[in-house]
Formats: C-alpha cells, sequence, structure tokens
C-alpha cells in the first residue's frame, strides 16, 4: 500500500499523513530508483501502525499455517503490508483515509492481480475488534492455493 509519510510534529519519526495531505507527496511510482523504494518500505517497517503490529504478531515466523510473510514490500510502484510469496497472497489493511481512496485502492488492486497475487483487503478495526477472524479469512485464501496473472 503506497503510504505517503511526514515528519511527527516535535521532530519524532514520521507519521501518516491524510489523503489529501499525500497529494504533495510523490507515489512511489513517481520515486526514481529501487534504492529509494527499499528504503521507504524501511521506513514504513519503522513506523508500523499498531494494527500493522498486531497483525504481524501473528503471521511472521510462519506462525499461521506454516505460510511465510513478508512486511511492506515493494511489488512495483506499490508497497503491500504483507506479501506470502509462495501463495501469491497480499493482504491489506486500511485506515479512514482509504474510505476517501476507493479509486487508488482498485487501481492497485488491479495492477497486483495482474501480476498474480490474490489482494485481501481489511479495515484496521476489524484487525483490531476481530484478529481472529481476519487470521481465518487468511488461512483459507491460503489454502486456496497461488494465482496466475491475469490476461489483459
Amino acid at each position: 500500500m503506497v503510504h505517503p509519510l511526514r515528519p511527527r510534529s516535535g521532530g519524532r519519526g514520521l507519521r501518516r499523513v491524510s489523503r489529501s495531505a499525500a497529494k504533495t507527496y510523490p507515489k512511489l511510482g513517481e520515486v526514481g530508483t529501487d534504492a529509494m523504494r527499499l528504503d521507504f518500505a524501511k521506513e514504513l517497517r519503522r513506523n508500523q501502525t499498531p494494527e500493522e503490529g498486531r497483525l504481524w504478531q501473528a503471521v511472521k515466523a510462519k506462525r499461521l499455517a506454516g505460510a511465510k510473510f513478508r512486511r511492506q514490500v515493494p511489488i512495483g510502484p506499490y508497497v503491500a503490508d504483507f506479501v506470502c510469496v509462495a501463495a501469491r497472497l497480499v493482504v491489506e489493511l486500511d485506515g479512514s483515509q482509504h474510505g476517501e481512496a476507493v479509486e487508488a485502492d482498485a487501481e492497485r488492486t488491479r495492477y497486483l492481480e495482474s501480476k498474480g497475487y490474490r489482494v485481501l483487503r481489511f479495515w484496521n478495526n476489524e484487525v483490531a475488534g476481530n484478529l481472529d477472524g481476519v487470521l481465518r479469512s487468511i488461512e483459507l485464501a491460503l489454502r486456496e492455493g497461488p494465482t496466475s496473472p491475469s490476461s489483459g
């Protein structure tokens, strides 16, 4: 998921910015080099949301169905929140800013699907209030196995 960042007030770390503020920051696809994309992904890992942290604790180290997940993974011009490469599965967590970014999220999903990934999306409040249900949904998707890239 593309996460525009800017310094927190008080100069402590970075924070995610609203969709309107994000317009002043380049999309990841507009950033010039792979090294810059990797640095951006590393920064997202260091500044994860509480919900990302909860989900990461549940899926890291093959804790969910023996599947290896990575987090904040650059895929083309985007950074996916969680990826199981073997199952070609991307798990995206969406905060309230995504209510305003429906078309951008759909574009990202189409891109990832064109690369052979299946995309699951959950709202942050689903992870906070129903982590077991989210994990069950992910586990079912893992059992379905990888998809093939869509044509066109």
